[in-house]
């Protein structure tokens, strides 16, 4: 399908040891590809050739219009090959076909997106007291590890990729150990169009050896990671010895909250789609759906019966509407929360068993009966698992939707344009909807409050993650200070 080596100083290479991982069709459970496990000696060597890319042989003082022109590059490249990338992403990931076509498209869009932002005005001037002329610019923050999830392979490296190289910045980028292969694709496209040595690195591997030097590693500047919020504490804890800069995108346990008054066929759509969308392996998934307590019956009827008719099955097949889960680890664990929301005491009212003999699907669930200090409702369970909730009225939705240690997404459903804002702005959550869900673009900011984490991806806020400040000040009055007598 593609390379199967890592990619370090502009030479695909296999690991220091030898040793080979494979990779998981997990609609099939047959191995597709095997692909160089790395090494801590590895991810070594990329931060080093990205160092040396950045410090000593210029790629930060290249100017805007060359970062510019090689993205843009890069993006009819992937444009050209999207049809078998978005393949590559089901076969590996298990997502639809459909849904990884929209992440190769997406992807393109984030590289030209980039490509025209690195070539804009930035920085500023301003009057100060004296004859000075005072002034800020923003410069590249240096050398940049980035470790990309197994839900979105392409897209969320891409978005990490091209703000980052757009800026001025180094890269050692290191993909999820069970979704590498579309990574590689896109290394390929990057060997291809020419970037200098060092400046993109690809390295494989586990997080606990290869993972963990990039967070912990003096040489690397920043660290921008997505994943689990455990995992990005310890990487928080391992950065802070360095004080670099960290950006974390992390869990979610987001609300989604239906008023009475809600147009019924959208919202229960929108409540299938929050969480069932990408098999519930979404950081931002609705998968707290909150009623108003005098639709419960209807809404809850309606919804059982569609998700039950949802097309479970391979990612290749165009009746499907939704996948396997990633892995026979992950399946097993979604399944445990299953078994932990039962003992709980909540209603299963459909699905949450195993489906067919071969491949990690799990059939769509719903919980009802819940309380607020159930497992299944506080701890993210990233399948395609719907716990529901029910309130009397604005101001038990509000406080039961704030009620999460995650702040990454929330939406209300009404027809009352007041009361849909005045709702959304009590949220404590950094990507929202008014009678929608999912939907998200390249040009807005994308991260969340509390433990779903620190910092900004995708629009300019995400381009600015990648940039120092510095102020500047000239002397327009060359003379002896007068301050010694």
């Amino acid at each position: 399908m593609s390379k199967d080596r890592m990619y370090i100083n502009n030479r695909w290479t296999d690991g220091s040891n030898g040793e080979k991982r494979p990779v998981i069709n997990p609609a099939t459970e047959e191995v597709i590809a095997e692909v160089a496990d790395g090494t801590k000696e590895d991810a070594e060597k990329a931060i080093k050739a990205a160092h040396q890319a950045f410090y000593e042989n210029g790629w930060g003082d290249t100017s805007a219009r060359e970062r510019s022109e090689l993205l843009l590059k890069a993006a009819i490249r992937l444009e050209e090959r999207a049809s078998e990338i978005a393949r590559i992403e089901t076969i590996n990931n298990g997502k639809t076909l459909p849904e990884a076509e929209g992440d190769v498209a997406d992807a393109v869009n984030q590289l030209r997106y980039y490509a025209g932002i690195a070539t804009k005005p930035s920085g500023q001037v301003y009057d100060v007291p004296e004859d000075i002329q005072a002034m800020v610019v923003k410069e590249p923050i240096g050398v940049v590890a980035q470790i990309v999830p197994w839900n979105y392979p392409l897209v969320m490296a891409v978005q990490k990729l091209a703000p980052a190289l757009a800026a001025g910045c180094t890269v050692v980028i290191k993909p999820a150990e069970q979704t590498p292969l579309s990574l590689i694709a896109f290394f390929e496209i990057l060997d291809e169009i020419g970037f200098p040595p060092g400046v993109a690195n690809l390295v494989l591997g586990a997080g606990e050896t290869v993972g963990a030097v990039l967070a912990e590693s003096p040489m690397v500047d920043m660290i921008s990671f997505t994943g689990g919020t455990d995992t990005g504490k310890f990487i928080m804890r391992a950065a802070a010895d360095h004080i670099k800069k960290v950006s974390l995108e992390l869990g979610g346990k987001s609300p989604n909250i239906v008023f009475e008054d809600a147009e019924f066929n959208s919202a229960v759509d929108y409540a299938m789609y929050a969480i069932f969308a990408n098999q519930g392996q979404v950081c931002s998934a609705g998968s707290r759906l909150l009623l108003q307590e005098s639709i419960y019956d209807k809404f809850v009827s309606e919804l059982v019966e569609r998700t039950k008719g949802i097309k479970v099955g391979s990612g290749l097949d165009k009746e499907t509407e939704m996948g396997p889960l990633i892995s026979q680890e992950h399946m097993e664990k979604v399944l445990s929360y299953i078994e932990i929301g039962k003992r709980e005491g909540a209603e299963l009212l459909c699905g949450g068993t195993r489906m067919f003999d071969k491949g990690y699907f799990v059939a769509p669930a719903i919980f009802t009966g819940t309380t607020p200090d159930m497992r299944i409702v506080r701890e993210e369970i990233f399948g395609p698992v719907l716990v529901i909730q029910t309130f009397k009225d604005e101001k038990e939705a509000i406080r039961l939707a704030n009620d999460s240690d995650y702040g990454l997404a929330g939406a209300v459903f009404t027809n009352d344009g007041a009361k849909a804002l005045r709702v959304i702005k009590k949220l404590r959550a950094g990507i929202t909807w008014i009678n929608t869900y999912h939907p998200t673009f390249n040009e807005a900011p994308w991260g969340g409050y509390k433990q779903s984490g620190i910092g900004r991806e995708l629009g300019t806020f995400g381009f600015e993650e990648y940039l120092e400040t510095k102020q500047i000040n000239i002397n327009l009055d060359v003379k002896p200070s007068g301050w010694y007598k």
